[in-house]
């Protein structure tokens, strides 16, 4: 964070010293890193006592001050730590967050948002800029409310490029995480099924992440995927300059010529108004080259140069764990854990990457149940099921009574398809698969996050194949 001291961040929040005096406050310096969670605070830490559904902040004050904290920020007097007691934690949260961004004008701002690709994005985008100068972008999926917050207390004095993950779940949300941070560039990948349960319909879900485009200003630069039509069409409500990315020849900076190699990483020719080049991507699957095509316009709009660009995305890796990282076990299983969260759209994704990586084995889809996607969730399971079959998958192992229906989406396709199997839980998952993994198999594991499937594809890494 930029050195702040306590007496500014009473001044800034609107807050009320406690366990200080003005004059002490004004000799304690905030240098370290803003916290939410106490385990986290280091040496010159701001610990944010939130109060949560499960815990209450203002009890690991004492325990935020053993790790280091120098300061707190709460709604009540507590003891353990000086503090600047407000009437509303988030209030004053955002009011700090939103001083540190405008105490950096030169800073370049650039929002994400979509309904999948967010955080491989983020990633993918933050490795290239750091090429460029220090760059702060989330980590993990630090998407919401409190996640922004958290990321905008990481730039330093030194900081060139801000990335920020702007997630929603009402209308709303992305307006309000744009109060935050306000950015100069914005993202949007795509519009489809997430969250589609809490919206109400994909036209609300269109109209929330079209709240990133219309705020940015009118010096701004919306890159829109050209390939979505309710995306490309968030061009009528932005002030901003807009460049459309994707495959399509409406693309203002498109790409042509994909191919895959073994492994599932694509290699294309990018054309736009500032040059053409070949483009390698270390990312397995094939729907990284739209997540590129975005960083690139994104990139060249905060003043890199293709060249550079171009050598940082072949350079890129995988950052937040859960996202098609793949790794391969000694006794040749390739393990594909993409867990972390799953909606219609990612699921295709990932089971296209899957189906179009080389092996001598089978392939195999361990699916569970996609959450939140409202009264269609059945028929949106089963049509998964179907594409299952459709792209040659080997088995199709189904965990769980809420994603029965992509069983009988795969069932009901004519002709050869995969041998399907459904087990009730990530246990019995587990003894099927230690069971009949053998060598050169492809196993993908892809499921919502609360259905637990990231933790048997880690369970699942560290096994190895019967003899």
């Amino acid at each position: 964070m930029i050195a702040t001291t306590l007496g500014a961040v009473a001044d800034i929040t609107g807050g009320r010293l406690h366990g200080c005096s003005a004059s002490e406050a004004d000799t304690i310096t905030v240098d370290g890193p803003v916290v939410t969670d106490s385990r986290e605070a280091a040496r010159g830490s701001l610990y944010i006592a939130r109060v949560g559904e499960s815990a209450d902040g203002h009890q690991f004050v004492p325990a935020a001050a053993k790790g280091g904290a120098v300061a707190a920020i709460t709604t009540r007097r507590v003891d353990g730590l000086p503090a600047v007691v407000v009437e509303d934690e988030q209030a004053a949260f955002v009011a700090l967050a939103r001083h540190l961004v405008d105490s950096r004008p030169d800073l370049t701002v650039i929002g994400i948002t979509g309904s999948s690709g967010k955080t491989s994005t983020k990633d993918l985008l933050g490795s290239v800029l750091d090429v460029d100068g220090e760059t702060v972008a989330p980590l993990g999926s630090y998407n919401s409310e409190v996640g922004v917050p958290l990321t905008v207390c990481r730039i330093t004095p030194a900081t060139s490029h801000l990335v920020v993950e702007m997630g929603a779940r009402g209308i709303g949300h992305i307006e309000y995480l744009t109060h935050i941070a306000p950015p100069r560039i914005g993202i949007v990948l795509n519009v489809g099924h997430a969250h589609v349960g809490e919206f109400g319909s994909l036209e609300a879900v269109g109209r929330a992440k079209s709240e990133l485009p219309a705020a940015l200003p009118r010096d701004g630069v919306a890159v829109l995927n050209a390939d979505d039509p309710v995306v490309a069409g968030m061009a009528a409500r932005t002030r901003a300059h807009v460049v459309l990315v994707g495959e399509c020849e409406g693309a203002t900076v498109r790409a042509t010529d994909v191919t895959l190699d073994e492994a599932g990483r694509a290699t294309f020719t990018v054309t736009a108004p500032f040059g053409t080049a070949q483009v390698t991507l270390g990312l397995v699957g094939r729907h990284h080259v739209g997540n590129a095509l975005a960083v690139i316009a994104a990139a060249h709009a905060a003043g890199m140069d293709l060249d550079p660009i171009v050598t940082a995305l072949a350079a890129a890796r995988p950052l937040s764990r859960w996202r098609m990282e793949v790794t391969r076990r000694r006794d040749g299983v390739t393990i594909v854990n993409d867990a972390y969260n799953a909606n219609p759209d990612s699921m295709s994704a990932a089971l296209r990457s899957v189906a179009g990586m080389a092996t001598q084995g089978r392939r195999w889809a361990v699916l569970g149940a996609m959450l939140e996607l409202g009264d269609d969730a059945p028929v949106l399971h089963a049509q998964v099921g179907t594409e299952v079959a459709q792209l040659g998958f080997d088995e199709l192992l189904v965990v769980g009574r809420d994603a029965q229906p992509l069983a009988d989406g795969a069932r009901g396709v004519a002709g050869e398809g995969p041998r399907v199997r459904t087990v009730p839980d990530a246990d019995a998952a587990e003894d099927l698969l230690d069971e009949e993994l053998s060598r050169d198999d492809v196993v993908l594991f892809k499921s919502s996050r609360d259905a637990g499937l990231r933790w048997l594809g880690d369970r699942i890494v560290q096994r190895e194949a019967r003899a």
